[in-house]
């Protein structure tokens, strides 16, 4: 941001009308200067010298065509790594059916076990052949164990496979955040609001980073910097209202209600060492008094200021 100053001069002599002004300078206002946060050609640009402007508002787009074809390339990168990685269920499915089988055929030795069991006491069966379905069960069990191991191992090998396949994607997200970064300074959007003073650029030029565009000032209010000697300091505070006139150009004045706003608690113009009453009356303190504009007012137009208390 750059505080627009024009040399002042310290008013203490009789105005046009005989009514003397405590003091007087010039109006100044904030101005900022919007820059190019991106290099390439100026694609598009709306921007006019006395344009107002809102702040947010997208006043031109800057070249970003090659970040945004390296973005889609790091975001293909990102699809190929989804298309890498396996779903659990899939490599899963075949063991869990292999359960089922076991589970049903484990189910259908139980009934014949109670079957058995019962033949065996009515000495319809031998023993020997409930025996063999207790074997077939036992040994159907142990299987099927065997079975629920190899698939809570297959669910283990497949997520940490996937894990190591997505752990590339982190890294990857990151690199498509900073060229969307790149895309989004690409755009110029006017910071403040304001009216533009000044105008550097033109559609379709080159333009490289920090490379200023416009300069912009808010000119609804304006401050008249001023100053004061000491021995007038007594008379001035903060929020202080102050009459400000300007020249009308037919020889009179244009007056307007201010305030002050700011005291300088330093001087500008004194010597170090101050011995006598005359040298302390050379002191010399800024003050800004800030104004209302009605569209008249203008940076670096001459200004006086009057204390409200001295008028009639």
């Amino acid at each position: 941001m750059k505080r627009n100053i024009i040399p002042l001069i310290i008013l203490l002599t009789a105005c046009t009308s005989g009514e003397p002004s405590d003091a007087s300078g010039n109006f100044e206002s904030d101005e900022v200067i919007v820059s190019a946060r991106q290099s390439g050609t100026l694609l598009s640009y709306y921007v006019k010298e006395g344009q107002s402007l809102v702040a947010g508002d997208t006043v031109g787009q800057i070249d970003v065509s090659l970040f945004e074809l390296q973005k889609e390339q790091v975001e293909a990168s990102i699809r190929a790594l989804q298309d890498q990685t396996v779903s659990a269920n899939d490599q899963v499915e075949l063991i869990r059916r292999q359960l089922e089988v076991q589970q049903a055929q484990l189910s259908q030795l139980q009934r014949e076990k109670i079957r058995f069991e019962n033949l065996v006491k009515a000495d319809a069966a031998t023993q020997k052949q409930l025996d063999d379905i207790v074997a077939s069960i036992d040994q159907l069990q142990k299987q099927r164990a065997v079975t629920e191991q190899e698939l809570k191992l297959a669910r283990y090998n497949t997520e940490t496979r996937n894990r190591s396949i997505l752990s590339e994607q982190n890294p990857l997200e990151k690199v498509v955040a900073q060229y969307q970064e790149q895309i989004n300074r690409g755009k110029v959007i006017n910071p403040v609001q304001g009216t533009v003073i000044a105008n550097y650029a033109l559609q379709g030029e080159m333009q490289t980073v920090g490379k200023p565009l416009y300069k912009i000032a808010n000119l609804e209010w304006l401050d008249l910097r001023a100053y004061i000697t000491a021995n007038q300091m007594v008379q001035v505070k903060l929020g202080q209202e102050v009459t400000i006139r300007v020249d009308d150009g037919k020889r009179g004045y244009k007056e307007y209600p201010g305030t002050i706003t700011w005291i300088s608690e330093k001087s500008e113009f004194s010597p170090k060492n101050i011995y006598t009453r005359k040298e302390r009356a050379n002191l010399v303190y800024a003050i800004k008094v800030n104004v209302k504009n009605d569209g008249y007012l203008k940076i670096g137009m001459y200004g006086e200021v009057r204390w409200k208390s001295k008028q009639k």
